[in-house]
């Protein structure tokens, strides 16, 4: 067998030896195309050395101004040979040269004369070329040509011709719309790629009117249309119109479908594909729209084009997400591409039935796949492994055998993302499956024992010490924690002293033991090692005594850290030694990706304190800065959040106005960001007079007016109200902008010495519920859920009325309250009739809150919504309820 090989490579080292193109250099190939000048043209030879310019071109070499001019004049030379094939070098030499506009006139007579050729080749390569190097102006000399060949009898003339007024369309739009005649005729030609070029420049010159579009598709769906291609088109375009249709026709039956489902009759095998997936991803689709559908793919499944099988798994594969019910019919079918010799068919088709199988077929299933895994790459395995998750949560019995395959894949030869995937796919089934704890747990145990990933063997480790002093026997894990500590690197022995101490705290008749271990970690060659061992035992108490820890000490060590982290690294660069010592709690909790940015609106320039800071500081910090610089703000305490900036002015009026709201504990701090946009105007003494009427529970105590407001140069003027301390207080607020305005001298840049007094009308301004809600999120929800108190939980049921979607009320309820939506629960599934959103946040006074919501359709389009909230003030948790009950 090693013969034939070596001789197979041996034959390709030969091929490369003798590529034409191989070791050719850009000042050989333009000296050889001096051939082009030569009064006996050697056609054959020309047009190897456009072959070579091409080919340089194409790799990227670049020619200067005067080598590009030079062969462009070279090459024009060659329109006086009447070899067909060297014409056809000569234009896409043209095309890729893309002459300036002062060298396309050189050309331009022979294109143009080629344009109106007897020889069709000719004249479809030359408005091919044309249209890609003229400009508008000599569009409109050549525009009636144009409209000629669209509608001629040969078909690479019109072909040419449509190709070339798609692109057009993109920069000579109003001249290629007066084509819609001609292309209106050329839709109903017999030749197959002229039918579907015309079709798709017609729906682009069309695309914006709805109307439009709806007649185009009516008129074609009643069988005009014979070209393959062009019928998918349609199908595609009328999948559209269905879609746009859908939010108005709320009832009946739905347009076009029928259409969708003759065209599954249709002879050409792309057409039917394309209708059915075309039905398949039709908004709240039907079982029974379904069904004519499926019934075309599961026919695919078993045709001998391996293109049209992966085709089909692939469409069933997404179906089976929403409807799996619908799917179950083709599982013989995908059974047996489980040994397809294309593994992408093999992987889409075990994926599928993972989803559609019913629990008495899992058995079968793991072990067609355990042959299966060897023979496919770590990509195909991670998404076989994601299905295997998703079967075990949906048949929580089967969790044993399914864990058990897990783990005998975890010990194979694999890469990190794929060992990652079943890591994370058994942390899951743990937290989920309270059965499998124990099981799962020594499974992660021996994966550890040999893992060459340091990242992974400490989130394994952080995780044991989360879930192991809960099981029934925490001792039998620590063999495996301290061995980590022997054999490991110093990253995954910090970790694994971490989760000694770990279990130290939170199973008191272990901590003697633990203590030992900890003791001999003292003399580790890692500092970082050293000094956690120090610590904990320090902590914990060095006698090792049968004790009971402390809750204090316990959530010292290793309660979560709800403060981001660029938060706090920033407070320890800012803090100055003294002695009073730091202050974790005055650590921002809320960090934003963009400190500082306003809003621009189109054209607008950044107003307020202008372009985000190049530096790392969060948004609190550099406004609490800035409001702390300001006397008449300076007692108002430790601020608790500031909102994102708020437009109170329109795109390109004269002054751009924004407000940045301050929520203070017994204060509201409105910071209005301005810009004057007008060049030949000062503003002086800018202030902005709020009226507060409809805000009951505020009173205005303090303003700051902007002394100076130059054009193009932002300013802030801050207005602020008292308000009850601690009481989520809201309200609106009407803003006018008063300010003197001075003229400004154009040539000196000095303005007038008298002003006039002017005003500004802005738009109004809300203080909200959401106002007083920091995003805070959590790592594990559940976790964090199940160690609040659940005596302040309150829970209550609410009707949210007719909404468009389950999403759209998930949406409002999430803006309502401004909290932050964990684990991804945010986003609803397509077709979902319930949902599950998990929301957390720090309510004003620093107290934590977590929300639990379950959404439900009651009838077609009413949500029901229950709420269950939990946090460390009950007060606060009624006060939840009282948000979303008058919102």
């Amino acid at each position: 067998m090693a013969q034939p090989l070596v001789k197979k490579d041996d034959d390709r080292d030969d091929e490369a030896d003798c590529s034409p193109f191989l070791g050719i250099e850009k000042g050989a190939v333009l000296q050889e195309a001096r051939v082009f000048n030569d009064p006996q043209l050697d056609p054959r030879r020309c047009s190897q050395v456009i072959t070579k310019l091409l080919y340089l071109l194409n790799q990227g070499e670049t020619f200067t101004k005067v080598e590009a001019t030079e062969v462009f004049f070279a090459v024009t030379k060659l329109f006086q040979s009447k070899d067909i094939g060297l014409r056809r070098m000569v234009y896409v030499m043209i095309k890729e040269l893309s002459p300036s506009a002062d060298e396309v006139i050189i050309v331009t007579s022979s294109l143009m004369k080629d344009m109106t050729s007897k020889t069709d080749m000719y004249r479809a390569n030359a408005i091919r070329v044309l249209c890609r190097i003229t400009d508008g102006t000599l569009l409109t000399q050549i525009e009636r040509y144009l409209k000629q060949a669209i509608v001629d009898k040969n078909p690479v003339v019109a072909s040419a011709a449509l190709v070339s007024g798609i692109h057009l369309l993109q920069t000579n739009p109003e001249i290629v719309k007066r084509w819609s005649n001609e292309v209106q005729e050329a839709v109903q030609s017999r030749a197959a790629l002229v039918q579907f070029h015309a079709l798709a420049l017609l729906h682009q010159i069309r695309q914006n009117d709805r109307l439009a579009v709806n007649k185009l598709v009516s008129s074609l769906t009643k069988g005009s249309v014979r070209s393959p291609l062009a019928q998918c088109l349609l199908i595609r375009y009328t999948s559209q119109v269905i879609r746009e249709s859908a939010n108005n026709n709320q009832a009946g039956d739905r347009p076009f479908y029928d259409f969708l489902e003759g065209c599954l009759r249709h002879k050409a095998e792309m057409v039917i594909f394309e209708a059915a997936r075309a039905i398949t991803e039709l908004n709240g689709v039907t079982s029974r729209e379904l069904t004519p559908a499926i019934t075309v793919l599961q026919l695919f499944l078993s045709s001998s084009k391996p293109v049209l099988r992966f085709a089909a798994v692939r469409t069933l594969n997404k179906v089976a997400m929403t409807h799996p019910m619908a799917v179950t019919n083709c599982n013989i079918d995908m059974e047996s591409l489980i040994s397809d010799q294309n593994r992408s068919i093999a992987t889409l088709a075990i994926t599928t039935l993972l989803k559609t199988g019913n629990e008495s077929s899992v058995d079968r299933l793991m072990k067609q796949i355990t042959n299966f895994m060897s023979d496919i790459a770590d990509e195909f395995k991670i998404v076989v492994v994601e299905a295997i998750r998703s079967l075990c949560l949906k048949f929580p019995l089967k969790h044993r055998s399914l864990m058990n395959f897990l783990s005998n894949i975890l010990r194979e030869e694999g890469g990190f993302e794929y060992k990652k995937a079943i890591v994370d796919s058994i942390v899951i089934l743990i937290r989920d499956i309270p059965e499998a704890k124990e099981s799962g747990l020594l499974h992660l145990c021996e994966f550890i024992e040999d893992c060459e990933f340091t990242y992974l063997s400490t989130q394994i480790l952080h995780f044991l010490g989360i879930e192991g002093p809960k099981t029934s026997d925490p001792s039998k894990y620590i063999r495996y924690i301290y061995n980590r500590v022997h054999l490991e690197n110093a990253t995954v022995r910090a970790g694994a002293v971490s989760t000694l101490a770990k279990f130290g705290a939170m199973v008191d008749t272990l901590k003697p033991r633990v203590f030992v271990l900890l003791r001999r970690c003292l003399f580790d060659n890692d500092d970082e090692v050293r000094d956690r061992a120090t610590l904990y035992l320090n902590t914990l108490g060095g006698d090792g005594e049968v004790v009971e820890t402390g809750e204090d000490v316990k959530e010292f060590l290793f309660g979560s850290l709800d403060i981001p982290l660029v938060n706090l690294e920033n407070s320890l660069k800012n803090y100055e030694p003294s002695e009073e010592a730091f202050d974790i709690n005055s650590v921002p909790k809320e960090v934003k990706t963009q400190p500082l940015a306003e809003k621009k609106a189109p054209g607008k320039k950044p107003t307020g304190l202008g372009a985000p800071p190049a530096g790392p500081p969060s948004t609190v910090d550099a406004y609490e800065k800035l409001l702390s610089s300001i006397p008449e703000f300076a007692n108002f305490g430790k601020l608790f959040k500031s909102s994102a900036p708020v437009e109170l002015t329109e795109a390109e009026t004269e002054y751009a106005v924004n407000v940045v709201k301050h929520i203070f504990d017994g204060h509201v701090v409105f910071q209005y960001n301005c810009t004057n946009t007008i060049p030949e105007q000062l503003l002086e003494n800018v202030t902005v007079i709020v009226d507060a009427s409809e805000a009951e529970e505020f009173a205005e105590v303090a303003s700051k007016p902007l002394r100076s407001l130059p054009y193009d140069s932002p300013g802030q003027t801050f207005v602020a109200f008292e308000k009850p301390e601690g009481v989520p207080a809201i309200g609106k607020f009407s803003n006018m902008l008063r300010f003197i305005v001075k003229e400004v001298d154009p040539s000196t840049g000095e303005a007038e010495d008298d002003g006039v007094e002017d005003e500004y009308q802005l738009e109004e301004l809300e203080v909200v519920a959401a106002d007083y809600m920091l995003k805070v999120g959590v790592s594990n929800f559940r976790n964090a859920w199940e160690t609040m108190d659940a005596d302040c939980e309150r829970a209550d049921e609410y009707g949210l009325g007719p909404r468009e979607s389950l999403a759209e009320a998930v949406n409002a309820v999430i803006n309502l309250l401004g909290m932050q939506p964990c684990e991804g629960t945010e986003v609803v599934p397509n077709n979902s009739r319930s949902h599950t959103c998990l929301l957390s946040g720090v309510y004003i006074g620093n107290v934590k809150v977590l929300v639990r919501l379950q959404f439900g359709l009651d009838g077609p389009k009413d949500v029901a919504m229950k709420l269950a909230v939990r946090s460390e003030d009950e007060a606060v948790s009624d006060a939840i309820h009282e948000i979303v009950a008058s919102g």
